[in-house]
Parts: structure tokens; sequence; C-alpha cells
């Protein structure tokens, strides 16, 4: 004789759920360069529309993300704009290395606001100074950020830093200082390619020649205590339809 008890649906349940029979959604925390937002976040959306996943992203200058990291910030991945801090820390065994991976290359660019008709090429000794005159060059801080000290790099190689410094606003991150130019508060500024690309109040002056500077490379990695969930996002992002969306933003 077949019995029914009100307890087999709630048990089978349970086993469901143990077995993965109904896979709760996971969130997972991405720590990622500032520079990242607009080609990231596009991503984010499809990631999450196909999955079910809830992806949650802080974006803030790469010192800064890897520092909260050091000091136990609940991130799953970080996104460098550059190799310095992700190998920070590597160094403090706080990435789990075996996912680490060169995801985007980038370039560095001279703008100006949309309505300014200055022209320029880059190379040696370019009068940089001179346009800016009483003005300010806004840049990420060159002491630790990423694009600030390529930026940096790239001015000296070029012999032109000595002339400018002192002319320099730093800023917190590569997406303060194109504010800064799109806003006119500066005459020109100093930015990745992708930041110029979404940003229609300012305009290219030109590109900064690659051998000036470090390759820009993104290295990105699960942290140490990040969730399984993290692998599986970090790993889509390297898929064909990541790719383009990278690449629409001129990674």
């Amino acid at each position: 004789m077949r019995t029914n008890s009100p307890f087999t649906g709630i048990l089978l349940l349970g086993l469901l759920a143990a077995f993965g029979g109904t896979a709760a959604a996971e969130t997972v925390t991405v720590f990622a360069a500032a520079s990242l937002k607009d080609a990231l976040d596009e991503n984010v959306k499809a990631y999450q529309a196909n999955t079910g996943d809830k992806i949650v992203v802080s974006y803030a200058a790469s010192p800064a993300l890897a520092k909260q990291i050091e000091a136990g910030a609940p991130a799953d991945i970080f996104i460098s704009a550059d190799l310095d801090w992700m190998d920070y820390l590597d160094r403090r065994r706080l990435i789990r290395t075996n996912t680490r991976l060169n995801l985007l290359k980038n370039r560095l660019v001279l703008i100006s606001p949309s309505g300014s008709n200055v022209s320029v090429g880059i190379v040696p000794g370019f009068p940089l100074a001179k346009l800016l005159g009483d003005g300010r060059l806004a840049m990420a801080d060159p002491a630790s950020v990423p694009a600030g000290k390529y930026g940096r790099a790239s001015l000296e190689a070029l012999g032109v830093w000595k002339d400018v410094q002192a002319k320099v606003a730093p800023a917190e991150n590569v997406r303060a200082a194109l504010a800064l130019v799109s806003r006119g508060e500066v005459p020109l500024g100093i930015v990745y390619r992708t930041d110029a690309k979404v940003e229609p109040r300012v305009r290219v002056v030109a590109e900064f020649p690659e051998n000036s500077h470090p390759p820009i490379i993104y290295p990105a990695a699960a942290t140490a205590t990040g969730k399984s969930a993290a692998t599986t996002f970090l790993d889509s992002l390297s898929k064909p339809a990541a790719r383009a969306v990278f690449e629409k933003y001129g990674f």
C-alpha cells in the first residue's frame, strides 16, 4: 500500500537543491579599473541575462582597489589597468594565480575639449608646455595610478616631462581626468583611447607612440577568497561575444 507523506515534496526539494537541481543564483563582486566601466557594464548585463547570476562591479583606480582587497574587502575578481598592481596582490598570495590572464590592451591619447582646435603631433620634444599656456594637464596621479604612470613614462621618453610636471592636475583615476577635460576646466589631458571614445565632449588630439611607454595591459584574476562562480564569469570575458563588446569600446 502506497503512503503519501506531506514531507515527501519538501524532502525532494531539499535533495534537488543539495545536488544542484535547483541551484541558486550567486552574486559575484568584481573590482575593476575605472576605464573599464562602459564596456564591462555591457558585458555584465549580457552575462546576467544569460545566467541569472548577479555581478556587482566596483570601479576605481587600480591601486585603491588592490589596497582594499589587501585590507580584506570581499572581492571575487580583480581587473587591473596594469601588471604592477596585479603583481602586488600576487606577491601577497591574494589572487588565484592559475586564474590569472592578460585580458585586454589599450592605447594612450592626448585629448582636448571638443570645441578646441588645438593640433599637434606627438614626437620627441613636442611643445606640450606651450600648448598648455597658463592651463594645466589633466592626468591620473602619475605617482601610482596606471594611466598616470603610463603618461609620465611617455612624457619622460619624449623629453617633455620636466617642462610640464609643474602643470599637471593629478586626478584620482583616469575617468576623473577625463571629466576635467570634458568640463573645459583644463585645455588638455592624457587618458586611454577607450575613455575618449565614450565621452562626446572631448576630442582626440593625437595618440602617444606605443614605444614611448610600457605596454598597457589589463590583467584579471579571481581573488584567493573568490567564489566558484567567479571563474565562470572571468572565463566569459574571453569569449567571442564579450571580446566583440570590448573591441567596440576601443580595447
